[in-house]
Formats: structure tokens, C-alpha cells, sequence
């Protein structure tokens, strides 16, 4: 079974085998010590195959991870959507789940801002607000021929340092295709359009590139609550 590894990973992955073997060199068997690490490395940069959902309007998952307490608020104010509040999906990834992030709908990038921030825990409602974030505005088709505008926010967390955008402003995207990842702990935000309500529950394990959070051709007759 092939273990594939997204290309962001083989410098880490070299810095932590190269002082594993160091550690070997210098302190012998308790080199053995800092081999678990050092797979956790290689495990954390796994970047699996995902079958994505067909179906025009859906929203799919753009990181693996646990979905936390739903919240109303405007989208990040640099991408300039205005201050309608909006609801909010966040996906809390731990240091176990997978990093890779991915496009949750067809689209068009429409802006791209990256704002410095700090770096508290991600599971916590204020990192939305105050931690380092890249956000991305995109427009994807909506029912009779209508554009439907969403945002997509990579956050990083207490022990993250790095997030990586491959996103351009400009760019024709699709659905699950990969666009990112942070690293090492983190979360994501989905804004919903008004009107769309969440096909997803508080605590639900999703899946990127496959979990439906939401169906843009329902609107408002989506059932929250409802899992996919």
C-alpha cells in the first residue's frame, strides 16, 4: 500500500530523520527514542486520494477534522464581502488528522488575503477572529444561472507556524482539488451564503474532498443537522 506524501513535507521530514540519526550517532540506542517522532512526521505529510461527490452546488469539506460549534458572523472584512453575518462552519484538524487542504466547490477565486495574527488554540472561537489566517473569496454557479459567493479561511493555531496557499486571484478551481495546508494543528472556516444551512452537525468527524457540508441548489430547504 503506497503512502503518498504532499510535497510541503520532505523538508520537515528531513530535518527530523537527520536528528533522529544524529541522535543515533551520538547517543546509541536511545536513538530509538526519536524514531516514533519522526514517523509522525512522515505520517502528518500523508496526503490520501479522496473520491469527491458529483452534483452541481455542493460544498464539500476543505480539511479533515472535527466540526465545532456553529457560529453567526461576518466573513474576514480584508476579502470585502461585506458585514452580513453569515453562517459559519469551523474544522478543528488536530496533529493527527490530515493537513492537506482542498477546494470545497467549482469556482472562480475572486480575492486572496493573508493577515498576520496570533497563534492561540484553533479549537478556541476567538482564533477566527485574531489568529494569523489566509482567506480566500470565492464565486461558484447557484441555482438559475445565479453566482454564489463563499469564503474559505486557512487558520493557524497554537502549534502551527506555516499555512501554504496555491490559490491565485483569477483561478478557475474545482471541487477537491488541493490547495493548501498548515502545519501542525489548525482549523478552517466555510461562510455559507445566506439562506444555506449546514448539512453537517457540531462534533461530526468530516473528511475533506468527500464530507457535503452544504447544497447551494437548496437553499434554505436544507435541513441543518443533517449529515452527509
Amino acid at each position: 500500500m503506497r503512502l503518498s506524501i504532499h510535497r510541503e513535507g520532505w523538508p520537515a521530514i528531513g530535518i527530523f530523520a537527520g536528528l533522529n540519526a544524529l541522535l543515533f550517532i551520538f547517543a546509541g540506542p536511545f536513538g530509538w527514542v526519536g524514531v516514533p517522532v519522526t514517523v509522525w512526521c512522515i505520517w502528518f505529510f500523508r496526503d490520501p486520494e479522496r473520491a469527491t461527490p458529483a452534483g452541481e452546488g455542493l460544498v464539500i469539506s476543505p480539511a479533515d477534522g472535527k466540526v465545532l460549534p456553529f457560529a453567526v458572523a461576518p466573513p474576514p472584512p480584508e476579502l470585502g464581502m461585506g458585514d452580513t453575518p453569515l453562517t459559519r462552519i469551523s474544522i478543528f484538524m488536530n496533529v493527527f488528522n490530515v493537513h492537506v487542504n482542498r477546494n470545497p466547490c467549482d469556482g472562480t477565486v475572486i480575492a486572496l488575503t493573508y493577515r498576520p495574527g496570533r497563534f492561540f488554540n484553533a479549537s478556541f472561537d476567538k482564533a477566527s477572529e485574531h489568529n494569523e489566517r489566509m482567506a480566500a473569496h470565492i464565486r461558484t454557479p447557484g441555482p438559475d444561472g445565479r453566482v454564489i459567493d463563499l469564503a474559505v479561511v486557512q487558520i493557524a493555531g497554537l502549534v502551527a507556524r506555516r499555512i501554504k496557499c496555491d490559490l491565485v486571484e483569477g483561478q478557475q478551481v474545482s471541487r477537491g482539488q488541493r490547495y493548501g495546508i498548515i502545519r501542525f494543528g489548525s482549523r478552517l472556516d466555510v461562510y455559507l451564503p445566506q439562506g444555506i444551512a449546514p448539512l453537517v452537525v457540531e462534533g461530526q468527524h468530516v473528511i475533506a474532498g468527500e464530507t457535503q457540508l452544504a447544497d447551494l441548489m437548496a437553499g434554505g430547504a436544507a435541513t441543518k443537522g443533517q449529515a452527509s
